[in-house]
């Protein structure tokens, strides 16, 4: 598997990769492949190259920036902290929700020896905001658009499973692991100033079976 092969848009100052499941964004410590690894056949044409905007779990798939220069990467960082960017998520989820949505639930970490850490809902954590509506239902399951407008760590993980009750599928620390997670990056628009926005789609990957037509634009 080659990053290279997945590129969603390029030009001077950004490429958007298509992320496939399972592979880490940093380095794990076991050494195995990530997208860090992947960064130098990302150069194309440039010397330098180019740095991580910002992360996607392991285990989600879909559109991931990376900034061709360091006046971008700064540019492409102040959007996401400063909550500009527009991103738009597919899930699976282990249950029949509702049609739509606002899930505030604020997002406090913890962790223990024996368990590793995890995200949990917290009055005094921070603010956690993600739009939802859903596009399908069917055999127990739900197909649903997050639109987070923050961007907290495992915010859609935590906000499925206990803002909805009904966990993303194959999530195997807030649900019932499986082969895959179903949690997929679909859309995402960064602004740039007096430039047009950075804009990605990626397609549905095979390891949401049966899903792909019921998806809306």
């Amino acid at each position: 598997m080659l990053l290279a092969d997945r590129i969603l848009t390029i030009d001077a100052d950004a490429l958007v990769v298509d992320k496939p499941a399972g592979l880490p964004v940093e380095a794990p410590r076991d050494g195995s492949l990530s997208v860090e690894s992947h960064l130098e056949s990302l150069k194309f044409s440039f010397k330098r190259r180019p740095s991580i905007v910002h992360r996607l779990d392991r285990d989600t798939s879909g559109c991931l920036l990376l900034a061709r220069n360091e006046r971008s990467h700064r540019r492409f960082q102040q959007a996401f902290e400063n909550g500009e960017v527009s991103k738009t998520y597919l899930a699976v989820l282990d249950g029949l929700v509702g049609d739509e949505g606002v899930i505030e639930l604020a997002l406090s970490k913890i962790s223990s020896k024996e368990a590793g850490w995890r995200m949990i809902p917290a009055k005094k954590g921070k603010p956690a905001v993600t739009r939802w509506t859903k596009l399908a239902a069917r055999d127990g399951q739900s197909l649903v658009r997050f639109e987070p407008t923050t961007g907290r760590t495992h915010q859609l993980r935590v906000h499925a499973a206990s803002g909805l009750g009904a966990p993303i599928a194959g999530d195997p620390i807030y649900g019932i692991n499986g082969d895959h997670m179903l949690l997929h990056a679909a859309n995402l628009s960064v602004p740039r100033g007096d430039k047009v926005p950075v804009e990605a789609s990626a397609p549905l990957p095979p390891h949401f079976p049966d899903w792909a037509h019921d998806v809306v634009a």
